[in-house]
């Protein structure tokens, strides 16, 4: 991906911080520069915003508000190695991404490094009406075996097989995702907090940690892990999701140790 050459894998580093302090982070480095050049400073117009935002917000240009990066690299250096950790220990992470213009970067991210993933429509009850989920999962599974086995085609007529694919293409649209998915994700990554606050919900009342993209229009309190930064732009989110793949190959490269 073009905006991972502002990402460093190497071991940890130093870096200065606004007042001149050196001070170690994790081997994945955050860029300053790249978020700027991403355009992940924009926020909403100021007329959107949630006044508890307002710890995250540098200035207001052209009737927006400016989100300060800032806080943005430190509040990625605080979650990225919280991810490492979850995965070097074994666990998933599930990235989230309805919105129309990012559910294709949030699929490709979460496919790159075999993580779980929504990016259609956010159902109702995937992490906390699990048995539902299973056995919505478990006959999709199902079916997909009996059409590659050549099963439904030797009993049924085209057009009864055509109904079954279509049945299995919606099936994987909504399960997809996690049909692989055997235990609770231990982390929620979602890249707009707005968009889908349902995943966010259910992560809450499960008690799993949510690492979410938020933007100037974003209700923060109920996040652990908040990322101030543009959720519309597909660079900016782009690259934070770069930094999140990151994270995790460190995680699965300390957990093959």
């Amino acid at each position: 991906m073009k905006q991972l050459r502002a990402i460093s894998s190497t071991s940890s580093i130093s870096r200065s911080d606004a007042k001149g302090k050196i001070r170690n982070i994790m081997a994945v480095s955050v860029d300053m520069k790249a978020l700027l050049e991403s355009g992940a400073h924009f926020g909403h117009k100021t007329s959107r915003w949630h006044p508890k935002m307002a710890q995250y917000i540098h200035s207001k240009r052209q009737g927006g508000h400016i989100i300060n990066l800032e806080k943005t690299a430190e509040a990625l250096e605080e979650a990225l190695p919280q991810i490492t950790k979850i995965v070097a220990g074994g666990k998933k992470v599930l990235f989230v991404g309805t919105k129309k213009q990012l559910k294709d970067i949030t699929k490709a991210a979460a496919e790159s490094v075999n993580m779980p993933y929504v990016t259609v429509r956010w159902v109702g009850g995937i992490l906390t009406n699990v048995d539902t989920v299973n056995r919505q999962i478990k006959k999709l599974k199902d079916l997909e075996r009996r059409m590659t086995s050549g099963e439904l085609e030797a009993r049924y007529s085209k057009l009864e097989v055509q109904r079954y694919q279509e049945e299995i293409d919606t099936l994987n649209e909504r399960y997809g995702g996690v049909k692989d998915m055997n235990e609770q994700p231990a982390a929620v990554i979602v890249v707009d907090a707005a968009h889908d606050k349902n995943a966010i919900k259910e992560a809450k009342t499960l008690g799993i940690p949510v690492f979410a993209v938020c933007d100037t229009n974003v209700d923060p309190t109920e996040i652990e892990y908040v990322i101030p930064a543009n959720d519309d732009a597909i660079k900016s989110v782009q690259l934070i999701l770069d930094y999140f793949v990151a994270a995790v190959k460190e995680g699965e490269a300390k957990k093959e140790k």
